[in-house]
């Protein structure tokens, strides 16, 4: 009698498991609807995240910080030779 109670809880369990993966598959469906939806997780095709694009002020304060260490090391060179 007892095997016979344990297969019937095996059996619903089993049931029980299918309705929840039913369940998660359609939750990660609606997910991915509302992530193409709001551009979350958005990734360039070589995989290393949304493209940023610099101000032209910042691309010349870079540019600037550049040059001044571009300056600083042939300057050190210039001293030592």
């Amino acid at each position: 009698m007892a095997s016979f109670e344990l297969s019937g809880t095996v059996r619903a369990l089993k049931v029980e498991r299918t309705q929840v993966q039913r369940e998660l598959s359609k939750l990660d469906k609606a997910i991915s609807v509302l992530d193409d939806l709001s551009g979350a997780n958005s990734v360039t095709p070589n995989g290393t995240g949304p493209k940023r694009t610099l101000s032209a002020a910042a691309r010349n304060k870079i540019a600037k910080a550049q040059k001044l260490r571009w300056a600083k090391i042939k300057k050190a060179r210039a001293t030592k030779a």
